[in-house]
């Protein structure tokens, strides 16, 4: 089993069901300045899936440096998780105060690219 993989498949299952749930849904419903929130987190829950993907396939590949690439992997999917789904929740309940941890997702996901960029140094050294 592979929860990387996996976990990236879920989100990439989910960005699907969102971003066409919010089009047909919310699109409506919401001021322009929310909607902008919602597709940027849309965006970021989309790239957040292919990478983590990426990542998943790359450890089932046996790609080494696999310790660093499962941290970034964990990273990203912490940040994907923190930054879309908080501004999914403000959007969807009103309440903006749930965008504060927005930006908790945001340095997980800066997080996850600086030890994805020190896995791509690593490669061939372990």
């Amino acid at each position: 089993m592979n929860p990387v993989l996996i976990a990236g498949a879920i989100l990439g299952f989910l960005s699907v069901a969102v971003g066409a749930s919010a089009e047909h849904l919310l699109q409506h419903r919401v001021d322009d300045e929310v909607w902008r929130w919602v597709m940027t987190a849309v965006r970021y829950h989309q790239v957040g899936a292919l990478v983590i993907t990426a990542l998943g396939l790359s450890l089932s590949a046996g790609i080494r440096p696999t310790r660093w690439i499962s941290m970034a992997a964990y990273f990203l999917l912490g940040g994907t998780v923190l930054f879309s789904f908080s501004i999914y929740a403000a959007a969807l309940t009103g309440i903006h105060s749930l965008t504060y941890v927005t930006p908790l997702g945001g340095v997980s996901l800066m997080f996850g690219w600086l030890v994805l960029i020190w896995a791509g140094i690593r490669t061939g050294k372990e």
